[in-house]
């Protein structure tokens, strides 16, 4: 199950990038003996500053065709670290082949493309720039599949 990170935004080179890199590379690695991943990394630029519409179409194209859709918004249910390993399991023993994580620019995502994802997703009650959201469910997911391997990384 390939898993992609569909985001508004190109990242710099620096401290953000290079921790997305790190549990990207993490990720992969874990993940590959769970028949979960690659780790796809989206960026998109909105050069044209559409707003949330023009960016939801930009989103739209990014998203891969029949990927299950995960809209990272703060109205979205908030999951631990173990709910969110169970919910890839599910998914992968599913048959799912792609799921795609959506993330908005600055403005958060358009509430018509967030409320038709097959899921809406919170990082927690406060609101976090997109770009450390990246960061954030980035190791999210390298944690999740460290929870499914059974390595000590995450300690509940």
């Amino acid at each position: 199950m390939r898993v992609h990170i569909c985001a508004i935004g190109r990242l710099r080179s620096g401290p953000e990038h290079e921790l997305i890199e790190d549990y990207k590379t993490r990720f992969d690695r874990t993940g590959r003996a769970l028949s979960i991943g690659p780790l796809n990394i989206h960026q998109i630029d909105d050069r044209k500053g559409g707003g949330p519409d023009g960016q939801a179409a930009l989103l739209e194209r990014a998203c891969p065709a029949g990927a299950l859709r995960v809209a990272l918004d703060e109205r979205g249910k908030t999951l631990s670290s173990p709910q969110l390993a169970d919910k890839l399991a599910t998914w992968r023993d599913n048959g799912r082949q792609d799921i795609a994580f959506l993330i908005g620019g600055a403005d958060g995502l358009q509430p018509q493309l967030a409320q038709g994802a097959d899921m809406m997703l919170s990082l927690g009650k406060m609101v976090w720039p997109h770009m450390l959201a990246r960061v954030m469910l980035t190791e999210q997911l390298y944690r999740a599949a460290s929870i499914l391997s059974g390595a000590p990384y995450h300690r509940a």
